[in-house]
C-alpha cells in the first residue's frame, strides 16, 4: 500500500500544532521530525505536542541520530511518545554524519564502519529494551549495562523501526532487521559535514537495494521500501522544472525523473511516476518535506480514491 509521510520541523507552537492537524486531514500516513540537536527541535518534544491534536497519523522522528543517542533515553522517549499518542509511534534511526552534533556532546565522529557498528547496536537495543528484555551491551562503540524499560512501556506491541541510509552495510542490516528500509540517496558526506553526493542513478538505486536484498534473504516479512523525496513540483512542464536540478547533478532530465528521490509533474504524472517506483523499485513508500503539504494533498486524495478502487496507475497494489 503506497504510503506518504512529511517531515517537518516546528518553529512556533501555533503553526506547529495547525501543520499537524492539516497534515493528518489531508491523509499523509505520518507527520515525522528531523533529529538535529542543536540545529532542530527535539523530535519527541514536537511529536508528544502533535500527538495531542491529531488522533490516526503516525508520528515518529526521521531519523533519530544513533551517534548521539543512547539507547535507554531513545527507548523511554519512543514508549513515552507511543503512550501519549494512544499507540502511534514511529522510530527512525541513522548512523549520524554530521561531525559537529558528535562534538557537541564531547565525541569524535568515528569512521564509516564506527557509526554502522555503532547504529546497528543501539537499533538492537532500543529495539530489545521496547520489547521489555534487558539489555547489557559493552562494545567500544556502545555501553549499557542491565538497563530494562519498566515505564511507560509502549502501547504498540511492535513499534515500528525505520532504518534511513545509503551505505551498503547499514542497507543489508536493515534488510535483515528493519520494518522499513529508508533509502536516502545519499552518497559520500561533502565537507560541510551536511550536504552529501547523490546516488539517484538507476544503476545506483539497483546497486542499494540488491543490498537490501542480501539482508532479507529468508526473511517471510521483508521490508518495506522508502524513498526521501528531496523536491516535490507539481507543474505543467516537468522538463522545464527539473533541467536546473538535472544540471546541477549531473544527471539528463530523464535520469532525474526515474528517481524516487523527486516528484516533479502535474498531478496525474506524479501519480504515474509514484507507481512506477513501485512497479520498478519495489518503493512504496515516500517522505517529502514540509513544503510539499499543499502541492502534494490533491495528489493524496487522488491516490486514496485509486487505492480504494484498488489499483494505482493500473497496477495491483498488495496490502
Amino acid at each position: 500500500m503506497t504510503a506518504i509521510s512529511l517531515q517537518a520541523n516546528p518553529s512556533d507552537a501555533g503553526s506547529w500544532l495547525q501543520l499537524a492537524r492539516k497534515c493528518e486531514t489531508a491523509g499523509f500516513d505520518a507527520l515525522l521530525v528531523p533529529d538535529h540537536p542543536g540545529s532542530a527541535a527535539s523530535p519527541f518534544v514536537a511529536l508528544a505536542a502533535a500527538a495531542a491534536v491529531t488522533s490516526t497519523i503516525g508520528l515518529g522522528s526521521y531519523v533519530s541520530n544513533a551517534g548521539v543517542r543512547e539507547p535507554m533515553l531513545l527507548a523511554a522517549d519512543v514508549a513515552t511518545l507511543d503512550v501519549v499518542s494512544g499507540g502511534r509511534a514511529r522510530l527512525g534511526l541513522g548512523a549520524g554524519h554530521t561531525p559537529a552534533e558528535w562534538e557537541a556532546i564531547g565525541r569524535h565522529r568515528p569512521d564509516v564502519a564506527g557509526r554502522v557498528r555503532r547504529c546497528t547496536a543501539v537499533a538492537e537495543a532500543v529495539r530489545a529494551l521496547l520489547d521489555g528484555a534487558e539489555v547489557s551491551v559493552d562494545i567500544s562503540e556502545v555501553t549499557a549495562r542491565a538497563a530494562r524499560l519498566t515505564g511507560p512501556r509502549p502501547v504498540q506491541d511492535r513499534v515500528p523501526l525505520t532504518v534511513g541510509t545509503g551505505n551498503s552495510h547499514l542497507l543489508r542490516w536493515a534488510g535483515g532487521n528493519a520494518d522499513v528500509v529508508g533509502l536516502t540517496g545519499f552518497g559520500r558526506t561533502l565537507p560541510d559535514g551536511h550536504q552529501h553526493q547523490t546516488r539517484w542513478r538507476r544503476d545506483e538505486i539497483e546497486a542499494q537495494l540488491r543490498q537490501v536484498a542480501v539482508g532479507a534473504h529468508g526473511r517471510d516479512d521483508p521490508p518495506q521500501l522508502e524513498a526521501l523525496v528531496q523536491k516535490v513540483i507539481v507543474t505543467d512542464d516537468a522538463e522545464a522544472d527539473a533541467a536546473g536540478m538535472s544540471a546541477a547533478l549531473g544527471m539528463t532530465v530523464a535520469e532525474l525523473l526515474a528517481t524516487p528521490f523527486v516528484l516533479i509533474g502535474t498531478e496525474s504524472e506524479i501519480l504515474s511516476a509514484i507507481a512506477e517506483h513501485e512497479r520498478r523499485w519495489g518503493v512504496t513508500r515516500f517522505v517529502v518535506r514540509e513544503d510539499a503539504l499543499d502541492p502534494l494533498t490533491p495528489v493524496i486524495g487522488q491516490l486514496s480514491r485509486r487505492l480504494r478502487g484498488g489499483a494505482l496507475g493500473g497496477v495491483p497494489l498488495e496490502d
